[in-house]
């Protein structure tokens, strides 16, 4: 049974322990969090202005909103401040800079269902980042930017961690889709086309929506099951998140139990250590998870996808 803590204090490897059992941590906003969201409230309020970014989908087409997006993403991705305050917001967690290696971030948009919900604006189905070539010990930590709702959020089916979920991730791989499918999001505006990892069964229940003040984290297992709460309110839902890994879980592949991905590649060159903000993985770290899918033409390292990152 999966548990919910609320400002745990309990230190590092202890949560990164509760997150690989399917636990779920959730921390209040602090001055950095508030300072993240408040960057990320100033691009989004540019960037739409003179509309308030929560009801652009009554103001705007749906192509006009992609098109906004498609500048804004990257924009807030590159933005320095964002490498500055993530190490910030991790080191108020009590966690060694030194061996944490953080991912960019992402700035997400859910907008009501009928307006855009798909490509740079995709609501994502139920899946688990694993299905995705994560690595098992990999941590989300996901902030709202304004106040969110039970139906404009995110669900989570904590009864599903340790259980398999009939799925199709063997048709994902991590290379294949930064070369072919990661630059075109913009262009899903209608629909999306992109094949990605599913359940191919129907799921028990609804999913559970935990709601953060705007500036708090929710944490959890890249290999929790999770999905985008359909949006059926009248405003636009916009959050950040960012993944993270430990050094010393992933020389020992320590993480949570693999109950049913069977994706290929891996994102562990993706991440840069949150101490300088620039070193990355070392190379025989990463090669502890190739799959022999890797090759000269298709792997990417963090720095040369940063441009096309959604």
């Amino acid at each position: 049974m999966s548990a919910l803590f609320i400002d745990s204090e309990l230190d590092d490897e202890e949560h990164r322990n509760r997150l690989y059992s399917g636990d779920i941590l959730i921390f209040s906003a602090s001055p950095n969090t508030e300072a993240l969201i408040g960057l990320a409230k100033e691009m989004l309020e540019q960037a739409f202005a003179p509309h308030d970014p929560r009801t652009v989908h009554e103001h705007l087409t749906a192509e006009e909103v992609a098109s906004i997006l498609g500048k804004l993403k990257p924009a807030f991705i590159h933005h320095p401040e964002c490498k500055r305050l993530i190490p910030l917001i991790m080191q108020d967690r009590g966690i060694d800079l030194e061996k944490l290696y953080f991912d960019v971030p992402r700035m997400r948009s859910a907008y009501p269902s009928h307006f855009l919900s798909s490509g740079i604006a995709y609501a994502f189905h139920p899946h688990r980042d694993t299905w995705y070539s994560a690595p098992m010990c990999q941590i989300n930590w996901w902030i709202p930017i304004y106040p969110i709702d039970p139906d404009n959020s995110m669900g989570f089916y904590p009864g599903y961690f340790d259980t398999p979920v009939k799925n199709n991730s063997e048709i994902y791989n991590y290379y294949e889709w930064n070369t072919k499918s990661r630059a075109d999001a913009a262009k899903h505006v209608k629909s999306d086309t992109r094949e990605q990892p599913k359940p191919q069964q129907e799921l028990d229940g609804q999913s559970l929506r935990y709601l953060p003040p705007p500036g708090g984290i929710i944490a959890f297992s890249g290999a929790q099951l999770h999905e985008t709460v359909p949006n059926t309110t009248g405003v636009a839902r916009y959050s950040i998140d960012f993944r993270t890994v430990h050094l010393d879980d992933v020389v020992a592949r320590r993480g949570a139990a693999n109950v049913d991905s069977r994706c290929t590649g891996t994102t562990m060159r993706d991440y840069i250590c949150a101490a300088d903000s620039s070193r990355l993985l070392p190379e025989e770290t990463v090669k502890l998870y190739d799959d022999g899918t890797e090759t000269a033409d298709k792997v990417l390292r963090f720095g040369d996808r940063l441009a096309a990152a959604q």
